[in-house]
This record gives C-alpha cells, sequence and structure tokens, in this order.
C-alpha cells in the first residue's frame, strides 16, 4: 500500500517535496519510482530508485531539478522537486517492483492513488 503526500498549489520556480509512505512490505525490498500524468496523456516515469544499490535514472526534463531518495528504515520514498515550472502540473504517483533494479521503462507493480501538483502563478 502506498500513499502520496505533499502535493499542492505552488508558484513557478517554487519547490515541493512529495514523500510516498508504503506499508504492508518492506520497502527494501522494492525498487520505487514517481510518475506524473496529465490529463489526455499517458502516465510517464520520471525517476526512480533501485533497492538493490544506490542507482538512480531520471527522464532528462527533470533530472536537473528533481531528486528522488528513500529511507528504508521509515520505509517512504521522496520526490524533491525545484525551479517547478507550470509543464509539471500533473497527478503525481508514487510506484514499487519487486525487481530491485530499477529503470524508468520498466513495468511497476504497485501504484499509490496520486496526489496533484499544479505550478500557477
Amino acid at each position: 500500500h502506498l500513499v502520496e503526500s505533499g502535493g499542492g498549489l505552488v508558484q513557478p520556480g517554487g519547490s515541493l517535496r512529495l514523500s510516498c509512505e508504503v506499508s504492508g512490505q518492506n520497502l527494501d525490498a522494492f525498487s520505487v519510482a514517481w510518475f506524473r500524468q496529465v490529463p489526455g496523456k499517458e502516465r510517464e516515469a520520471i525517476a526512480c530508485a533501485s533497492a538493490v544499490d544506490t542507482s538512480t535514472e531520471y527522464l532528462p526534463s527533470v533530472e536537473d531539478r528533481f531528486t528522488i531518495s528513500r529511507d528504508d528504515a521509515k520505509n517512504a520514498a521522496y520526490l524533491q522537486m525545484n525551479t517547478l515550472e507550470p509543464e509539471d502540473t500533473a497527478i503525481y504517483y508514487c510506484a514499487a517492483d519487486t525487481f530491485r533494479l530499477c529503470a524508468l521503462r520498466m513495468p511497476y507493480d504497485h501504484y499509490g492513488q496520486g496526489i496533484q501538483v499544479t505550478v500557477s502563478s
């Protein structure tokens, strides 16, 4: 079970930190990822973090602004988003998969319900 928090309305150039709390399983058994979806478009993976090592992967459009992290002791993952742009407005989803080496293009078995992020002045 994955639950996202930390979304909301932010002005362009601002920052938000999304959290993903995991229950029912130990997070260290899972790769974690963040996806986002804009109405009318497919959900896209934007960042992932492996469980087997410290490797991460980012969508090029966010890699200089977003940072994914995980705290397995707290069973939580995070997405720090800086220098937000209106184009970042979307519903953001946390995801996890038992394949412990992450990749943006791999399928993920578990998703949270999503949380809205709106970047607007």
